[in-house]
């Protein structure tokens, strides 16, 4: 059950990554710095002080970054790796007791894969805030994506479980979405013919 549970935390914290990259790592290093959060051999620099002023600046950095208007969407083709990468640690750091092979497939796949499906659909949010308002509704748009990686973070360190039943429903609405719009789209002739 304990490894359920740190691969739950792992893929929750690593969701959040999607949302802002530094946000999740910032409260992970809150977290270990108070004894809620324990990581596995070889993450204990995410738990130190260095980390949290760098995580600290960083994370201050990118979200003054996302509300100027041009600047947003370069840092959204920066932050598409980036996400992906601090996925993939998030997860690694609290997964233990599996061969190290193991734990860094799940932590790519799950973590880094939850991390890239987030910014993915933050950045076609961005873009689609963009096409419809001029820009200028993605603060709103900027204020929802911190919102998202504080609440995803914390949730996910009190409780694993509900964060990825909550990644798993966004993802599932988000997906009807899209379908329902494709489907939309599609000239009736075609429509016809899948029916």
């Amino acid at each position: 059950m304990e490894i359920l549970l740190s691969i739950c935390l792992g893929i929750g914290l690593s969701a959040a990554c999607g949302f802002r990259v530094f946000v999740p790592l910032l409260v992970m290093n809150i977290a270990a710095l108070s004894g809620h959060l324990h990581l596995v051999h070889g993450f204990e620099w995410l738990g130190s002080y260095p980390a949290l002023i760098a995580f600290s600046v960083a994370t201050c950095l990118e979200i003054a970054g996302y509300y100027i208007p041009w600047l947003d969407h370069l840092l959204d083709t920066m932050a598409t790796p980036a996400a992906v990468i601090a996925g993939t640690i998030a997860s690694a750091s609290v997964i233990g007791d599996m061969s190290p092979f193991l734990k860094w497939t799940l932590a790519a796949i799950a973590g880094g894969g939850s991390a890239g499906l987030i910014q993915g659909t933050t950045v076609v949010l961005r873009g689609a805030s963009t096409a419809t308002t001029a820009g200028l509704a993605n603060p709103v748009v900027a204020t929802a994506e911190l919102a998202g990686a504080t609440t995803l973070s914390l949730v996910a360190l009190v409780a694993p479980l509900l964060a990825v039943l909550a990644i798993a429903g966004l993802l599932f609405v988000l997906i009807r979405k899209v379908l329902r719009r494709a489907n939309r789209t599609q000239p009736a002739s075609i429509r016809a013919n899948t029916a």
